[in-house]
């Protein structure tokens, strides 16, 4: 028992933020993506509604191009800005697959959105802890377009489905230091 939470507590702690632009181009197995999706998988959810969703991209240049004509599309002549647009084309130039997060509103009306949002986001959470186990970095970002409504129109997604961010995976060599900024101790208050 003492290795097992030894070996989770280090995983959880080894979790990094790792930016497309330090990872190495290098293609990561698509069966080692589908093992972190399959963590995702095991994510808690209320009523079993299993609202997580993934769209993978195997060629992120392909996802970045769409990614950009979505803000081109959005804009106006004159709020187009070229260099978003230019930074929205290579984001993915570094990573090895790119997957889009969402949460697909269930059935259940009876149970709150949060809570299918917060259940996604524990699934997403799942995926990165695999992808640090596996030695992958990985990016979760929520910039450029992915929070607007064309982005999840371009999609598919419905008019209750949330996407929670796009997520960037890749080898690196980056390994970053861990920080916290406030101590554990005045983040709980203890009842007795």
């Amino acid at each position: 028992m003492e290795t097992t939470f030894a070996t989770i507590a280090n995983i959880i702690k080894a979790r990094r933020t790792i930016k497309p632009s330090t990872m190495n181009g290098n293609k990561i197995p698509n069966s080692h993506v589908a093992s972190i999706l399959e963590l995702a998988d095991w994510a808690p959810n209320h009523g079993l509604t299993e609202p997580w969703r993934f769209i993978v991209f195997e060629e992120p240049l392909k996802y970045c191009a769409q990614h950009a004509e979505i803000y081109k599309a959005s804009t106006t002549e004159e709020t187009f800005n070229p260099t978003t647009f230019a930074n929205l084309s290579s984001q993915g130039n570094n990573t090895s697959h790119v997957v889009i997060a969402y949460q697909k509103r269930g059935d259940l009306p009876k149970i709150p959105q949060f809570e299918e949002i917060v259940a996604a986001s524990c699934a997403v959470q799942n995926m990165l802890l695999g992808a640090t186990a596996l030695n992958i970095g990985a990016f979760w970002s929520t910039g450029g377009m992915a929070l607007k409504p064309a982005f999840a129109e371009h999609f598919g997604l419905g008019a209750e489905d949330t996407v929670l961010g796009v997520i960037y995976l890749g080898y690196t060599e980056t390994q970053p230091n861990g920080v916290r900024k406030t101590p554990i101790e005045e983040k709980i208050t203890w009842n007795k």
